[in-house]
C-alpha cells in the first residue's frame, strides 16, 4: 500500500465491522493512527488487536454524545492529534412504513443516523480549531440520501439529512480549514444485509453471496459492492489528495443512483408487442 495517511490520526465510528472495519484496515494500511469505535466491544478490542500499535478500541454509543467527545479525546491523548473523523456508525432503524409511522422510532432512527453525525462533526471541529490545524470529516451516507425508494422513510429522511448537514459544515466549517464529505454507499455486501433481513449470523456469508448473486447482474457495473470499494473513497476524502474537496457527496454505488434501474425498456418493448399483437 502506499502511505497517503502516513501521520495522520483518525476516529472511526462503527468500525468493529462492514465499512467501518474496511475503512479502518485501510487507514492503518495508508499509514494512520487510529481510534476505532464501536458498541461491539469483542469485535471492536479483536480488530485493534488485529491492527498492532496503530489502532486502539474504545466502547463508544454514538447516540450518548459525551461518548463522542471522549472518542476525540482519546485520539488527542493516545496519538497526540486528530486529523480525521469518519463518522460511519449506524443500522437500519425503525422499519415503519409513512402510513404506520412510529414518532418514537423515527427519533431513534434520527438520533443514531444523523444527530449522531452532527455531534461527531460538533467535536471533530472543535479538536481541529483548538489544534490550530486543518481536518477532514467523512460520513457514511447511502443511496436513500438520494433518492426514495431504497429503505424506509426513517433511513431516507435520516440519510438525506446528513446530507443537508455535510453542506451545511462545509459553508460554516471551511473557513476554519475543515472538510465536510459524504459517501453515498450504494448495495454493498456487509453484515447489516443479513441482520436487516432477519438471517441469523451463521448464515450470513451465505446470504451475501446469494444477494451478490441476484444483483450484481442488474446493477450498472454488473456487480454489487464491497466495504474496501468505500474504504477506496474515504481514504481519498482523508488525504491531501482531497484538500480542495469540501461539501460533496459521492455515490459509490456502481452507477445505481445515476440511472433507472427499472424494467420499463423491456417493459415497453412488451406491450408494443401486446397492443400490436390485439389490432385486426
Amino acid at each position: 500500500m502506499s502511505t497517503l495517511l502516513s501521520g495522520k490520526v483518525a476516529v472511526i465510528t462503527g468500525a468493529a465491522s462492514g465499512i467501518g472495519r474496511g475503512i479502518a484496515s485501510r487507514f492503518v494500511d495508508e499509514g494512520a493512527q487510529i481510534v476505532l469505535t464501536d458498541i461491539d466491544d469483542d469485535a471492536g478490542a479483536a480488530l485493534a488487536a488485529e491492527l498492532g500499535e496503530h489502532a486502539v478500541y474504545a466502547h463508544v454509543d454514538v447516540t450518548t454524545e459525551s461518548d463522542i467527545a471522549a472518542a476525540v479525546a482519546l485520539a488527542a491523548d493516545t496519538f497526540g492529534s486528530l486529523d480525521i473523523m469518519v463518522n460511519n456508525a449506524g443500522a437500519q432503524g425503525d422499519p415503519s412504513s409513512i402510513i404506520d409511522a412510529d414518532p418514537d422510532g423515527f427519533d431513534r432512527t434520527a438520533a443514531l443516523l444523523t444527530r449522531s453525525v452532527l455531534l461527531g462533526h460538533k467535536h471533530a471541529a472543535r479538536r481541529f480549531i483548538a489544534q490550530g490545524t486543518p481536518g477532514s470529516i467523512i460520513s457514511t451516507a447511502s443511496a436513500a440520501a438520494i433518492q426514495g425508494g431504497w429503505s424506509t422513510v426513517g433511513y431516507t429522511a435520516a440519510k438525506h439529512a446528513v446530507v443537508g448537514l455535510v453542506r451545511q459544515a462545509a459553508a460554516e466549517l471551511g473557513p476554519s480549514g475543515i472538510r465536510s464529505n459524504a459517501i453515498a454507499p450504494g448495495i454493498i455486501m456487509t453484515p447489516i444485509m443479513a441482520r436487516t433481513f432477519g438471517v441469523e449470523p451463521a448464515k450470513s456469508e451465505q446470504f451475501m453471496d446469494f444477494l451478490a448473486a441476484r444483483l450484481g447482474p442488474g446493477q450498472p457495473s454488473r456487480r454489487v459492492g464491497f466495504p474496501d470499494d468505500i474504504a477506496s473513497v474515504a481514504t481519498f476524502l482523508a488525504s491531501d489528495m482531497a484538500a480542495y474537496v469540501n461539501g460533496t457527496v459521492i455515490p459509490v454505488d456502481g452507477g445505481a443512483t445515476t440511472v433507472t434501474l427499472g424494467t420499463f425498456a423491456t417493459d415497453v418493448v412488451a406491450a408494443a408487442a401486446e397492443f400490436a399483437a390485439s389490432q385486426p
